[in-house]
């Protein structure tokens, strides 16, 4: 099972993203492997929520949804804690965007859409274990 800690227990994960077709398709990408699914959002506001009841280790999130932007509701999250790993999603390779993200802490990104194996990887990548 690839999707545990060195300590034997899974690692968390919350996904945000408007699509629910996203949604499922992150979950299914990643529970197989031994991560866990603490709960999914589909805007911002719900993420920060959301947010505040689970504390996930990673966090999957989408640029662009309604109600509040992922770039709005990760620097926000970021706010409250600075350590926390969060993957941006988007669609669109725009430079302003990652740049705008990396000026809120945020340095991990996947494109969409994505393979399975992609997420699994970049999963592990932002735990510190590839």
């Amino acid at each position: 099972m690839r999707g545990l800690k060195p300590d034997g227990t899974p690692i968390t994960f919350m996904s945000v993203d408007d699509s629910p077709i996203t949604r499922k398709m992150i979950k299914k990408a990643l529970e197989p492997e031994g991560f866990l699914f603490m709960g999914e959002a589909g805007n911002g506001r719900e993420a920060l929520e959301l947010y505040s009841k689970i504390q996930p280790d990673v966090i999957t999130m989408d640029v662009t949804m309604p109600i509040m932007d992922g770039l709005d509701a990760a620097g926000a999250i970021k706010k409250i804690n600075p350590a926390q790993r969060i993957i941006m999603l988007s669609a669109m390779g725009d430079d302003d965007i990652i740049a705008d993200a990396k000026s809120r802490g945020i340095n991990h990104f996947c494109s969409k859409p994505f393979k399975a194996a992609d997420m699994v990887e970049k999963v592990l990548e932002v735990m510190g274990m590839r």
